[in-house]
């Protein structure tokens, strides 16, 4: 099965966030708060998705106030922070939402990322990842993690399920 097909039975797709929703690095301020630069498209992306029907989750090995906040602001409900089994954190998930393996997609980009994505129908890496992961995904994207890559793997998600044109369509011909 290649990658389209794989991505045509998403009904859920989870991420990870430092190197996939940010470019990985880290920034402290003196007084030791965290701050991460998260990007705009990636974000409309999300959105699209959702709009799509798409369940989203975020789920990462780190904990920030900083995430929660942009979860928040995207309206992502499903939130897992602190997360060093993410193939559990998936598993529950799609035990609540009562779907399978083959319909969860996960983009990560590191060792930590895979032994959720290896379980998963879809498992997309980005640019920047860990030759290692990029070996074992069914996609690659051309753009690195915080710097559209998440845009990248939404919009070929949902050109694979026949829905990229409908999520377009308000901008392409506003009345």
């Amino acid at each position: 099965m290649d990658a389209r097909q794989r991505a045509a039975r998403i009904k859920l797709m989870a991420f990870d966030i430092d190197g996939v929703m940010t470019d990985g690095g880290l920034i402290y301020t003196d007084d030791g708060h965290e701050l991460k630069i998260f990007n705009v498209m990636d974000g409309l992306g999300l959105k699209f998705m959702q709009r799509a029907g798409i369940e989203l989750a975020i789920v990462t090995g780190r904990r920030s106030g900083v995430v929660a906040a942009r979860a928040a602001d995207l309206g992502i409900r499903h939130v897992f922070q602190g997360s060093e089994d993410k193939r559990s954190a998936v598993g529950g998930l799609i035990g609540q939402l009562g779907i399978h393996w083959p319909e969860v997609a996960f983009m990560g980009d590191d060792l930590i990322d895979l032994p959720v994505m290896t379980c998963c129908g879809f498992a997309v890496a980005p640019a920047n990842a860990h030759p290692l992961v990029k070996e074992r995904a069914h996609a690659v994207t051309e753009a690195g993690g915080g710097r559209g890559a998440v845009r990248e793997a939404v919009e070929f998600v949902l050109a694979a399920q026949g829905k990229l044109d409908a999520v377009f369509a308000p901008y392409l011909d506003p009345q």
